[in-house]
Parts: structure tokens; C-alpha cells; sequence
């Protein structure tokens, strides 16, 4: 038995690819991005409840995490598109793993395997974190044109304000867009899969759409857009068990550091959850815990493995063995929490994805229980 636990409903993860697709239409396909352990709730299991929901590609960051679908029977394209360009490629490209060049190593890097393969260019658009600069375009396509063993489905590149709709730089980053398919066009390359938007351009911006999407946060249940609300179904709770309850009188002090005092006779419940398990320590002062439908402030100190949480008198007659959300139903939202901690709910999802000391437990249909 565990006590912390991810509860993933691939109901709802199915639920909002349907909803992404249909919002898409024809015209449009839908890269279901897997990275990070499928942002915590288990890159194979999400992976083959979007494939059966009609996912037509899938996106990672590592090569290793796009072998672990391919091993897992992902059989649909798969690109991966952070990867040091003197690694080994045998295995990803014997695979048919689709890589993303970023740079002109990159591409060097794919010409020198000799393997045939299809691959994608990043170009930098405005973002300057990865993808060719303007400047070599030219160059890089014109080498990829004349490259028989390497065939290139289309160009992608990162929006850096997709969720503030009428950013200005939004534009700016199309229209850099759209100059490099036309130097790739130019250099004799066909690009037919291009791809900017992420889930908030997929979802609010239809011009920035173009073959291809990629989308994370929508499938996993979260508006990336504020604001906006296109029927998403959040798919984790992250809950653990209360272990013990434990009396507190008037000026008992709390855990490390002795942050906080009762200030009236009362209890406190333990729940086995701390920043080794992904929970941060600035947490502290932010979070609610949800147990048996009402929510109680935690108190103290964050620590490594545990939290406390104040029940007050405990007129519900929380006891142990019950179940205490720390986010999703019957407790705070992701989108809550992160706004308490001035962050976003990427980072929150990620959190039970940290420390193996999380299960992973699946509901809904589509759960294989095999």
C-alpha cells in the first residue's frame, strides 16, 4: 500500500483530446506532448489513453523518453527535440524516433549517422532559448535539401507569450515563422508538418496553428490561457493518507523552526508528504489540504517527508487512514496552488513526478488492468 499516491482518471485525459481535436477540426494534427513523465501523470499509460483517443503524434523532450513509448507500443510518430549532438543516434533513429535540429551541430550530427530518417528544424523565432538562427537558415536548409538519407517533415519553433493572447510578440514570432518556411521552401524543402502553437495558441489563436499543434497542458485538464474555459477535465488528484492525528494546546509550536503556534486547544493531522517528494517548502503558509470534502491549512515548516495540517477542533472527526488531497478534486486546483506560490500549474503537476515514493493509480475506462 502507498501512502502518497497520483490518481490519474484517463477518462478525462481522453475526454480532452477529443475536446482539443474537435476544437482543431480537419486540417489540423494533434502532437500530444508526453515530456516529463507526461507532466507526472506516467508518459506510457497517458500515451496509450491519447492514442486511443485519436492522438496523431506524440512530443518529448529526450531522446530516452521517446524509446521508452516506442518499448512501451507507441507506434505513431514520436519527436524528440532536446538531444546533445554528440550522443549516439543509432538506437533513436533505428527506432524511427523523429529528432529536432536546433543548430547547425544538430544537423551535422544527423548527416554524420548516415541513418535514414525523418527529422524537423527548430528555428529561433524570438524566444532565444533553442532553434537555428536567422542567419544560417539559408545554409542549413540548402544542406538538408541535398542530404538524401534525411527527409525533413517541416520546420517548429516555441511561442514565448502564447498564453497572454494579444501579446505583440505572438505576431512577431509568426511572422519570423513564416520567413523561414519561406527560405525553406526556397532551398527545395517541402515542410508539409509545421508546428508553432502549444496548447494556449492551439486553443485561442487559429492563424498560429498551421499542420500541426502541439499540445500538454489542455490534455492534461488545464486552461493555458486565462480566462478561457473550453470544458478540460483536470485528470490528477495527488492525495495521500492521514497517518496520525496528534493533540495541540495554546502555544505549542510546530515543526522546524517552531513557525507556527496554536493558539486554542485543538488537533493536527500528519500527512506523508515533503519537498523530497516534490511538495516545495515555500508551500508553507499556501496550502489547504482536502480531506473528507472541507479543507484544512497547513501549518509549520514544510519538511523532507511530512506536513501538518490543522484540523481545529475537528468537528468532522477527521481520523487516520482518510484521504488528504494536496491538489485536484476535494482539495485546491492546481491553477489555485500555483497562484498562491506565484508560479503556474506546469510546475504543479510535475511536483508528484519528482520522488518515486509517489504511486501512480489509474481510473476511467480506458485503465488497463493488465
Amino acid at each position: 500500500m502507498s501512502l502518497l499516491r497520483a490518481r490519474v482518471d484517463l477518462d478525462a485525459i481522453a475526454n480532452n483530446v477529443h475536446t482539443v481535436k474537435t476544437l482543431l477540426g480537419e486540417g489540423t494534427r494533434l502532437m500530444c506532448v508526453v515530456k516529463a513523465n507526461a507532466y507526472g501523470h506516467g508518459a506510457l499509460r497517458v500515451a496509450q489513453a491519447m492514442d486511443a483517443a485519436g492522438a496523431e503524434a506524440f512530443g518529448v523532450a529526450t531522446i530516452a523518453e521517446a524509446l521508452r513509448l516506442r518499448e512501451g507500443g507507441i507506434d505513431k510518430p514520436v519527436l524528440a527535440w532536446i538531444w546533445d549532438p554528440r550522443e549516439d543516434l543509432s538506437d533513436a533513429l533505428s527506432a524511427g524516433v523523429e529528432l529536432a535540429a536546433a543548430s547547425p551541430a544538430h544537423v551535422d550530427a544527423l548527416i554524420r549517422a548516415g541513418i535514414p530518417a525523418r527529422i524537423c528544424v527548430e528555428v529561433e523565432t524570438g524566444m532565444c532559448r533553442a532553434g537555428v538562427d536567422e542567419k544560417d537558415w539559408d545554409a542549413v536548409f540548402r544542406r538538408l535539401a541535398a542530404t538524401d538519407h534525411l527527409t525533413v517533415t517541416g520546420l517548429m519553433s516555441h511561442l514565448a507569450c502564447a498564453d497572454e493572447v494579444d501579446h505583440p510578440h505572438n505576431n512577431t514570432q509568426r511572422d519570423a515563422f513564416e520567413r523561414a518556411l519561406r527560405s525553406a521552401h526556397a532551398a527545395g524543402l517541402e515542410c508539409s508538418v509545421n508546428h508553432l502553437g502549444n496548447s494556449a495558441a492551439a486553443l485561442t489563436r487559429p492563424d498560429l496553428r498551421y499542420q500541426q499543434v502541439r499540445c500538454g497542458l489542455a490534455l492534461y485538464g488545464y486552461e493555458p490561457a486565462p480566462g478561457h474555459d473550453h470544458g478540460l477535465r483536470p485528470a490528477m488528484t495527488w492525495a495521500a493518507d492521514v497517518v496520525s492525528l496528534k493533540p495541540v494546546q495554546p502555544g505549542d509550536a510546530v515543526s522546524y523552526g517552531l513557525t507556527w503556534q496554536a493558539d486554542k486547544p485543538g488537533w493536527l493531522a500528519n500527512i506523508p508528504v515533503g519537498y523530497a517528494d516534490g511538495l516545495p517548502r515555500r508551500a508553507q503558509g499556501a496550502l489547504e489540504i482536502g480531506i473528507g470534502g472541507r479543507r484544512y491549512p497547513q501549518v509549520g515548516r514544510v519538511c523532507m517527508d511530512q506536513i501538518m495540517v490543522d484540523l481545529g477542533d475537528n468537528p468532522a472527526g477527521v481520523s487516520a487512514g482518510d484521504e488528504a488531497v494536496v491538489f485536484g478534486p476535494g482539495g485546491m486546483s492546481a491553477d489555485e496552488l500555483a497562484a498562491k506560490l506565484d508560479t503556474i500549474s506546469y510546475e504543479v503537476l510535475t511536483w508528484p513526478g519528482s520522488n518515486r515514493r509517489t504511486a501512480r493509480d489509474y481510473c476511467g475506462k480506458e485503465r488497463d488492468d493488465a
